[in-house]
């Protein structure tokens, strides 16, 4: 497997991509509220992106037909934004989204608790963020990519949560999905060596009740396969001699 470790000029550009995508998602974050539509979240996403300059990379990625993943509640994953879906008090979204600067991706993810939620889901949303955290401790040169993977599976699993494992993290870079593929989950193998240069999104998507998800006939949208909540948490980041560098940090 071959993982691209980016030069200098490159770890800038991505950077800049970065920057741009983080603020994005704090004007998206800010303006979601009860009765907008998972549709609008997208044209505001779609707007914030091209007034920046950027191209949204989600629109027609293998025929994805929006700029904004919009999942709420038990929806996993790439849901499909729609005019009919309005979101509601008590609802948790979640926001994937990821844009093209001067040829170079960038990717990130946040739930957010849409007014007053319950408890168990603002934990939920919590400890997802927390176990990307755990996660990028391991995030070292000289450490192995599956001790990122080991170590998010590690803090999920004191709480009985699933952990999706039909979907993973990616590297990122001239493309939205480059080696290596990142589970967030026990690997028996030690995975590549991490080497300053590479370009990782690193993307917990952490169910309150089953592992187990079902792909809907529209051929995007991920839901849990017990109706559980399910939250997601990712970010861009870079391996460097030192500390991993989160590049898409933002506010949230």
């Amino acid at each position: 497997m071959a993982v691209n470790i980016k030069s200098p000029r490159e770890i800038e550009l991505m950077r800049e991509s970065c920057r741009i995508l983080s603020g994005v998602f704090d004007e998206m974050a800010q303006a979601l509220k009860p009765g907008m539509t998972t549709k609008d979240v997208d044209i505001l996403g779609e707007s914030l992106i091209r007034k920046a300059g950027c191209i949204p990379n989600f629109k027609n990625y293998n025929g994805y037909p929006a700029s904004i993943c919009v999942s709420v509640n038990d929806e996993v994953v790439h849901g499909i934004p729609n005019k009919k879906h309005v979101i509601k008090e008590g609802d948790i979204v979640s926001l994937d989204a990821g844009l093209i600067y001067k040829g170079y991706h960038s990717d990130m993810a946040r739930t957010f608790g849409v007014g007053n939620i319950s408890k168990e889901a603002q934990l939920l949303i919590e400890r997802t963020k927390q176990s990307f955290f755990e996660g990028i401790k391991m995030a070292k040169a000289g450490n192995h990519l599956f001790d990122i993977s080991n170590a998010i599976d590690d803090y999920i699993s004191q709480f009985g949560y699933g952990i999706v494992k039909d979907l993973v993290g990616h590297g990122i870079g001239t493309k939205l999905h480059e080696d290596p593929q990142i589970p967030n989950f026990r690997q028996k193998r030690r995975g590549v060596l991490l080497q300053p240069g590479m370009t990782l999104a690193i993307e917990p998507m952490i169910n309150e009740g089953g592992w187990q998800v079902v792909f809907l006939d529209d051929d995007w949208t991920v839901v849990t396969e017990d109706g559980s909540l399910s939250a997601h948490y990712e970010n861009t980041i870079l391996i460097t001699d030192g500390e991993p560098e989160i590049m898409t940090l933002g506010k949230y």
